[in-house]
């Protein structure tokens, strides 16, 4: 049985994780475009192993502390899907790609926007780091979570300097 839990940031607002015994399914930013209702049946368990974990490695990658996640996932996707999300999981700290990038390492180099609808319907945000995909030009583009929420990411990351104000 699905089980899931909340966690509140700051920046970042409400994250819903989701588990199944396979592992981490969903973590997702409430009121995300593609945003994913919880299953029938899941049930509210911060207690569940997976979740436990999730939620010490999310809080500990968003203070700063911890740049690589270790967690069992279990995304739901196509196959397209699952294999742009594991090309995702190789991007490394730190490090930015693009869509064309991705469709290259496929290899489907023509296939750019349909890594984009891929990227962009990734449900494991932030561990499954789509924060790092920018476009051809190194552009801040879109992110279902809001690009307000992808540029904290990449400034946390090193990426982009902060802004004041």
């Amino acid at each position: 049985m699905p089980a899931h839990t909340k966690i509140d940031h700051p920046t970042l607002g409400e994250i819903v994780l989701v588990a199944s015994d396979a592992g981490l399914s969903q973590v997702t930013f409430t009121g995300q475009r593609h945003d994913r209702p919880l299953e029938d049946g899941s049930r509210a368990d911060p207690a569940a192993p997976v979740l436990r974990d999730a939620v010490a490695q999310l809080e500990s990658y968003l203070a700063g502390e911890l740049r690589e996640f270790d967690l069992p996932l279990a995304p739901s996707g196509t196959p397209f899907q699952q294999s742009v999300w594991t090309e995702l999981v190789s991007i490394p700290f730190g490090q930015t790609t693009s869509y064309g990038a991705i469709a290259t390492s496929l290899p489907m180099p023509s296939a750019a926007r349909a890594v984009g609808s891929a990227v962009g319907r990734n449900p494991i945000a932030v561990i499954v780091p789509c924060h790092r995909v920018l476009g051809s030009a190194g552009a801040l583009t879109g992110y279902a979570g809001g690009l307000h929420r992808k540029k904290h990411l990449l400034e946390l990351e090193g990426i982009l300097q902060p802004t004041l104000g």
